[in-house]
């Protein structure tokens, strides 16, 4: 029988809470907290909530607001001066997870393409997870947050691209001599509305940021102002959306757009006031729900342990020597490479396509969404840990 939807919301709300605030006692961020209350209800213990499409629906929007509160919390000046150190990071933070998730699938006897959908996985961020966590620790405006943030916004954009080549190749066992030339057409096709939504961001950033200063100057800190702000973020999360590139990217540019207004704070405190009130919470449990068992064998469950490995070592390794390329100190590589471990709603998605095109087994699916899983608790807490010297430092220079 199916929970009433006015009980589950209120168990959701009180759950994360309480277990957010337990996280918090033991010094870890509350995020853990709140995705652990997630595991706990959903189908991998309790099995008291399942997910559906109004937690899905309610996620969304979620994951939305957290995006375009971490966009308006953005430094943009310091975005601006490590782009190139975020794109280098990017990049080695998504070829040695792909190459290291196909060495691993290639020893465990999966095919090429199956073996190179698997790396794909690997190479996704979840940048929602992370921004939260760098929010609740006072890091997102930090060079570290900003540099982490950047890279993870590249990180998802360069896995939308290598899923499109993966299932142009792999689809159906790989592309024929008729339908290459389509299939090929249309990678190219999605590529080029991708760098015209670039385009557009820019464009209409300029423009917006121009038009919320005139509002903030003609009306000062009204509620309208929020109302607009959040309109803007959702369609500009759909704009988007329909251009190929993740919803969560389009909200985080909506937010980098207001980023310089002068009444960002204002927006900033009414959006996070809505977003911790209510959906950032059903986002998190939305996630701890995807963990499950099913179709789970002793060699799966293996696999499963040295995936989770594979995923974590070379994103930390990637990811810090790209920083170390950069010229960062091995401590701030540390701070960016754990930042970056968390993979997220990318990698389901990537993962569910390899279902559809049949390169996925049900028994791979469910190992890879407790990798997903496994990497978005650890991330916070891989966070804290990297982050700990600068509060000691901080604490010792007061």
């Amino acid at each position: 029988m199916e929970m009433n939807l006015l009980l589950m919301l209120a168990l959701v709300l009180i759950l994360t809470k309480t277990f957010g605030l337990f996280t918090r006692r033991i010094h870890l961020p509350q995020v853990v907290g709140a995705l652990l209350a997630g595991v706990v209800l959903g189908p991998a213990l309790l099995n008291i909530v399942r997910p559906n499409e109004l937690i899905g629906a309610l996620a969304d929007i979620g994951v939305i607001l957290l995006m375009f509160s971490a966009g308006l919390e953005t430094d943009l000046q310091q975005l601006r001066c490590s782009l190139r150190q975020s794109l280098t990071i990017a990049v080695l933070g998504a070829i040695l997870p792909l190459a290291g998730g196909f060495a691993l699938a290639s020893l465990f006897g999966l095919g090429f393409y199956e073996s190179i959908f698997i790396g794909v996985i690997l190479t996704a961020t979840s940048v929602s997870i992370t921004a939260e966590t760098l929010t609740e620790m006072g890091k997102l405006s930090t060079k570290a947050g900003t540099v982490i943030l950047g890279a993870a916004v590249i990180d998802d954009i360069l896995g939308v691209v290598i899923l499109l080549l993966a299932i142009t190749f792999g689809g159906g066992g790989g592309v024929g001599a008729e339908s290459g030339g389509m299939e090929m057409a249309a990678v190219g096709l999605t590529l080029l509305k991708i760098c015209l939504f670039f385009v557009l961001a820019i464009v209409c950033g300029v423009y917006m940021s121009k038009f919320f200063g005139f509002l903030s100057n003609k009306f000062g800190n009204r509620r309208r102002l929020c109302i607009f702000g959040l309109a803007f973020c959702f369609f500009f999360a759909y704009i988007a959306e329909y251009f190929g590139v993740s919803d969560i990217i389009g909200a985080y540019f909506a937010g980098l757009a207001l980023c310089s207004n002068k009444s960002e704070h204002y927006i900033h405190d009414k959006v996070s006031t809505l977003s911790f009130m209510f959906f950032s919470p059903i986002f998190f449990v939305s996630v701890g729900l995807m963990m499950t068992f099913d179709g789970l064998t002793a060699s799966t469950v293996i696999f499963t342990a040295l995936l989770l490995i594979v995923a974590i070592a070379t994103k930390l390794f990637g990811c810090g020597l790209g920083g170390r390329i950069c010229g960062y100190s091995k401590r701030l590589c540390f701070q960016i490479g754990a930042g970056m471990v968390s993979r997220g709603e990318v990698a389901i998605v990537i993962a569910v396509k390899g279902i559809a095109i049949g390169l996925m087994d049900s028994g791979l699916f469910s190992g890879v969404i407790i990798v997903v899983i496994v990497t978005t608790l650890l991330t916070p807490i891989l966070l804290k840990v990297a982050f700990r010297r600068d509060e000691i430092n901080a604490v010792q220079s007061q």
